[in-house]
């Protein structure tokens, strides 16, 4: 007899842990169910975010850029140091100590809520039951009034360039190496790619990314790409385009990568490898035959903008269904449809989701690109600020980057942000509630902001789009 619940949750990833916590607060009686085990051999909840993606690689990349700064940039301050050295033991040790707070503080979270929880792989069946296969061998049988998939997504492998988790790795691996490889090349100039590649370039590998894309960061603003992709150059990471990986060898502990670009075949050899070209639904085994959920070409659960399967009761949210793989995006699509399934309003703007690479400088934006508005034929005007007249940026030793802001020609509405420097991660948030009201530039230079402040930059860049700028020539 399977035990009833009126949200039964599969996976305790960003989108699952939110979906269930918030189903609880409502109410329903809820169980979420999660595969995933820890460093420690016990169940772990959180999701690849928690444990191997977001909160491990910004712990690693606090970490070296420490240890960057200590090296490079502490001088300035008059700061001088000797022979500064690394122990990556400690500082991956710290990562995982970081890692096993926030999973701990899931688990937390769950009994406070009264949400029950279950270590194992879910399937949905026909009728809403899932069957969930638990570490310990045994099978159980939960039946929802509501379930959730939110299954989230696994690290798309290459074929000629298969995991061995010690010289060929994903994301996973690269947060785990045991010392810094002296070269370590990366397949992808993605998010995972850049940051995984700043963090071991800044402890002293040697670090080569190879990117198939004849671009770089073609999803982000060209003017934000151009100066990003110039720092990245001088802090010496070799970013090549239009690189074409055909083939991988591991020979006497050291990979040999085979590519093409404009001046033909070439070949690499280095000692780490990381494959870092984009992530696919985790859908693999989760339907079982007739739930009447579809799997669209790409892997991912098919759904409408409310986060429904078409199937009644199912919904699908996270890295599983269409849209950007993002933690908060799937934050907000678990809370939305939590409150839709207990008769309250929930909607997700899809437009409105920010961006976040954390590079240095970092690499932030919301809306739409330039390059889209272009290709689309709507109507613009910009205005933009450098770091390098900020007061506050100027004073921190981060003069790099800038803050552009997009509006509609006609109406003054905002349609975009985009930023690189110093903390963007934070300052892109005010083009987003600015947005989300259908707010404009006129709006946004009218509000007052602190000095001296990082945040001035925007106030400043959407003063220009009116060319009224006071510290800068517009």
């Amino acid at each position: 007899m399977a035990e009833q619940f009126d949200v039964v949750v599969i996976g305790s990833g960003p989108a699952g842990y939110h979906a269930a916590i918030r189903a609880a607060q409502l109410g329903l009686k809820t169980a979420c169910i999660d595969a995933a085990i820890g460093k420690d051999g016990k169940p772990a909840l959180g999701g690849t975010c928690l444990r191997v993606g977001c909160i491990p690689s910004k712990a690693l990349l606090d970490s070296s850029r420490q240890f960057w700064n200590l090296q490079h940039l502490f001088g300035d301050h008059g700061i001088t140091t000797k022979d500064a050295k690394i122990d990556v033991g400690t500082m991956i040790g710290r990562k995982d100590k970081i890692v096993k707070q926030f999973t701990g503080g899931i688990a937390l979270l769950f009994k406070a809520n009264k949400i029950t929880p279950y270590y194992g792989f879910g399937q949905l069946q026909p009728g809403n039951i899932v069957k969930v296969k638990q570490h310990d061998g045994t099978e159980v049988e939960l039946k929802g009034i509501n379930v959730i998939i939110a299954a989230g997504s696994d690290s798309i492998e290459l074929p000629f360039a298969k995991f061995d988790n010690e010289y060929i790795v994903d994301n996973v691996g690269a947060l785990d190496f045991t010392s810094v490889p002296k070269r370590l090349a990366v397949i992808g100039a993605g998010v995972i790619g850049l940051e995984l590649g700043s963090v071991w370039k800044r402890l002293g590998a040697e670090v080569t990314i190879l990117e198939a894309l004849p671009d770089f960061l073609p999803a982000a603003d060209a003017e934000v790409s151009k100066t990003a992709a110039k720092e990245f150059k001088k802090q010496g990471l070799d970013i090549r385009l239009g690189a074409k990986v055909s083939k991988t060898e591991v020979k006497k502990k050291e990979v040999h990568v085979t590519y093409s670009d404009a001046e033909g075949e070439k070949t690499l050899v280095v000692d780490r490898l990381l494959v870092a070209v984009g992530r696919k639904a985790a859908s693999k085994g989760l339907l079982a035959e007739g739930t009447g959920v579809k799997l669209n070409e790409r892997g991912q659960v098919e759904v409408d903008e409310h986060c429904h399967t078409g199937v009644d009761g199912v919904w699908a949210v996270g890295d599983c269904v269409r849209g950007p793989m993002l933690a908060h995006k799937g934050f907000e699509e678990g809370i939305a449809v939590a409150e839709l399934i207990a008769g309250l309003p929930g909607h997700v703007n899809l437009d409105t989701v920010p961006w976040v690479i954390y590079t240095e400088p970092e690499i932030a934006w919301v809306g739409k690109t330039e390059q889209q508005l272009k290709a689309e034929s709507i109507p613009y005007k910009t205005g933009s600020f450098p770091f390098a007249a900020l007061g506050r940026a100027v004073a921190m030793g981060e003069p790099v980057g800038f803050v552009k802001v997009i509006a509609h020609e006609e109406t003054d509405r905002i349609l975009g942000m985009h930023l690189v420097g110093v903390g963007v991660s934070e300052l892109v948030h005010e083009g987003v509630l600015a947005m989300e009201f259908s707010g404009s530039a006129d709006d946004l230079a009218r509000i007052c902001h602190a000095h001296p402040t990082l945040s001035e930059a925007v106030h400043d860049a959407a003063m220009s789009v009116a060319k009224r700028s006071i510290h800068k020539v517009n």
